[in-house]
């Protein structure tokens, strides 16, 4: 694994920050895009997710972690994957 420096910072979660709109599903596609984009940033916190992780039962966490990796899969290129998700420089 690649150390970087300690204030490099590759991911972001701006939108949670700004977003002001409606946190509401099935209203339409932007909404819902909006939604769950909301929803997986806040998720995605760490002091929720060191909260949250010890109490998910082993399917749970494997429900999880196997639904982003099929969507991951089912979406992305190789080049995305390894540009977007994993963060990888480019060559």
């Amino acid at each position: 694994m690649k150390s970087q420096p300690p204030c490099t910072k590759k991911h972001r979660h701006e939108f949670v920050e700004t977003y002001s709109g409606p946190v509401a599903f099935g209203w339409d596609r932007r909404t819902d895009e909006a939604c769950v984009r909301y929803y997986l940033q806040k998720f995605s916190d760490d002091a929720l997710m060191d909260h949250l992780l010890e109490k998910l039962p082993d399917p749970e966490l494997s429900r999880i972690f196997n639904l982003i990796s099929e969507l991951l899969q089912n979406h992305l290129s190789d080049a995305e994957y390894h540009r977007l998700f994993l963060k990888e420089a480019e060559d």
